[in-house]
């Protein structure tokens, strides 16, 4: 049986608070660590969160009592695991120098954060769409210096909607997209009690959401090219993206109304039996958090909805419906995922699953 010790550096915060319940009870992964700003480091875990525990359910008993660490002390924290999760608040710059900080210190880093995202030798993973892409760590770690440590991230919350239910449909060559997000208030670490002024309201902006939106979908489906140093991350050419994301009164579940054009129109009866039939490494593995199946179509037009679907697959799944043909485009439909769960934390355990399942992090 594999087991392993994690630590969760961000713990006091919501993405890290996610990490913290759905680590309970999980068959490899074990809390040892817990780690936060100078502010929390010395209290126990539940002084340190005190009255911002974002859950209806108490604090496990598990981590409540452990003694918060400074996350930037890599040394202390790295005394105490295999590896790291990472869901930090804190300047870009700020982050990168923390994440590889880690890395050089032998400790693999699975990151929440967007500081990394963009460097071509930093796999950006979502296990079902692009696995393969965990080649490039062995180029990381010679920029590093590192034998054993490195950073993989996941994507953006934002775009785990709609481009889980595009990759069966690659092959069609997806020229155009125009997709609108509808992001639920926890994607900002917040609960209708901390952010009151967003009940009953809608926010037509998100800062700089729109613009990853459009950009790493292309990353996700980019190609692994060779160079002097080893492999890295070339960016699709297609499809071409407009993102428009808006912040929604509701607590958890982004959803995105996502129009296409294709250089080789599918069906509708092949589009729907590429989402039926979707099975990926990551279930061929049988990682423990991978769902099955992955996507689901929702034939009632009234679905997918927030409140009632946002948990399928216990949170990492995706759900689609109302496809159809565009007068514009070549078809539309909608698709919904779990924000917190899928795109943060459940899909930042995934990652981690797969990493360990191909042995690049090892139990020490």
């Amino acid at each position: 049986m594999r087991s392993y010790r994690v630590g969760i550096v961000g713990a006091t915060g919501m993405v890290g608070q996610r990490f913290i319940s759905l680590l309970q009870g999980h068959p490899w992964f074990h809390i040892t660590a817990l780690a936060a700003s100078a502010r929390s480091a010395g209290k126990p875990y539940r002084e340190a969160v005190g009255d911002r525990w974002a859950f209806d359910w108490e604090i496990p008993a598990e981590v409540a009592d452990m003694t918060v660490l400074d996350a930037q002390n890599v040394e202390e924290v790295a005394k105490h695991v295999d590896f790291i999760f990472c869901a930090v608040d804190m300047k870009k710059d700020e982050i990168r120098a923390l994440e590889e900080n880690y890395a050089r210190h032998e400790v693999p880093v699975v990151s929440n954060n967007s500081a990394c995202r963009g460097l071509p030798d930093v796999p950006m993973v979502v296990p079902e769409i692009n696995a393969d892409h965990i080649a490039v760590i062995e180029t990381q770690r010679k920029r590093l210096g590192s034998r054993y440590g490195f950073i993989a991230v996941k994507p953006n919350c934002s775009i785990q909607s709609y481009v889980p239910a595009l990759t069966p449909l690659m092959d069609f060559i997806p020229e155009k997209v125009s997709v609108c997000t509808y992001q639920a208030i926890s994607g900002a670490g917040k609960t209708f009690k901390t952010w009151p002024e967003m009940v009953d309201n809608v926010i037509p902006y998100i800062s700089g959401e729109d613009e990853k939106s459009e950009q790493e979908p292309l990353k996700l489906w980019g190609s692994l090219v060779d160079t002097a140093d080893g492999p890295v991350i070339e960016n699709a050419k297609l499809p071409v993206i407009s993102a428009q994301c808006l912040r929604v009164a509701t607590a958890d579940g982004h959803m995105a109304a996502v129009s296409v054009s294709f250089r080789h129109k599918p069906s509708r009866e092949e589009i729907l039996q590429r989402w039926n039939s979707f099975e990926t490494e990551a279930q061929r593995l049988q990682l423990p958090s991978a769902p099955k199946p992955f996507l689901q179509y929702c034939e009632d037009p009234s679905h997918p909805q927030t409140r009632l679907d946002r948990d399928f697959q216990h949170g990492m799944g995706v759900s689609i419906g109302r496809l159809r043909e565009d007068s514009i485009f070549d078809y539309k439909f909608v698709c919904l995922s779990h924000n917190t769960v899928r795109g943060a934390a459940g899909g930042g355990i995934l990652t981690a699953e797969l990493l360990c399942a191909k042995d690049l992090i090892q139990a020490r």
